[in-house]
């Protein structure tokens, strides 16, 4: 479990009230959703199948919050790190460099009112190391070499069929979906963290298997809908199907893969 789960469980109890929901104060997992908002709103297409996303990110905060985060310090920041780090895995993005987080503060801003900001920056090599924000490299993605079309005698081409990947839309953000298990839920450890108090920590999973994508229910309290109709341990999903948990419609499409991306 992480450090935002952590907090979110009550660990703020026993450190004397800090991120107490109590009051107006920033909670670290504001600033985890906030993060991946950021990163998706600033997203860049830059070519087909490769998305440019930002890398180093700053949170402003004011006195108050800004003195409560300076208790957690590198513990925080490395965590909020993981995040960005496993959102980019999850949404295909490309990374420039290495993922860092800082906190900055503002008078200006009253309490629990924050900004987050983000931008690209390359990697320099040699980069020296900085213990003290936390970088955590994405791998490079291996080079995507589209494959010759078969050819007959004369010059005819033999049409290759439409590869398609799955999808889901939420919110009018798409999400896709690139591992064999990927699971929706409130927590910051989902895969895709939905923000709803209808929906549990671990709500929903989409799973591939052979070819065919299913929804299946983690034993949520409020239930998962497809179609309408309850999920009674899974369902098959089909292109247009709609998935529906606590408050938030999720629709389920198979749209034409990029060229040399996954099957």
């Amino acid at each position: 479990m992480g450090l935002l789960d952590r907090l979110e469980l009550g660990i703020e109890k026993a450190v004397h009230g800090v991120f107490s929901r109590g009051n107006a104060q920033v909670q670290p997992v504001e600033i985890a959703s906030r993060l991946r908002r950021v990163m998706d709103d600033q997203a860049i297409a830059i070519s087909q199948g490769r998305t440019l996303a930002p890398n180093v990110f700053e949170a402003r905060l004011g006195d108050d919050d800004f003195a409560r985060v300076q208790q957690w310090g590198q513990a925080l920041a490395e965590e909020l790190c993981d995040v960005a780090v496993k959102h980019a895995r999850s949404q295909g993005y490309t990374l420039q460099g290495p993922v860092r987080f800082s906190f900055k503060h503002d008078g200006g801003l009253k309490a629990g009112v924050f900004e987050v900001t983000a931008r690209s920056e390359k990697s320099q090599a040699p980069a020296p190391a900085q213990p003290s924000v936390p970088r955590r490299p994405m791998p490079p993605a291996p080079p995507r070499v589209p494959s010759a079309p078969n050819r007959f005698p004369g010059g005819a081409q033999l049409q290759q069929p439409v590869r398609t990947h799955p999808v889901l839309e939420i919110d009018g953000q798409r999400y896709s979906i690139n591992a064999d298990s990927i699971v929706l839920g409130r927590s910051s450890e989902a895969d895709i963290v939905v923000d709803d108090t209808g929906v549990s920590r671990r709500h929903l999973e989409i799973r591939r298997n052979q070819g065919h994508v299913y929804a299946v229910d983690l034993g949520s309290t409020n239930g998962s809908y497809v179609n309408g109709e309850r999920v009674n341990g899974s369902a098959e999903l089909l292109d247009g199907s709609t998935i529906s948990m606590g408050r938030t419609r999720i629709v389920f499409r198979m749209l034409p893969a990029p060229l040399g991306g996954p099957a």
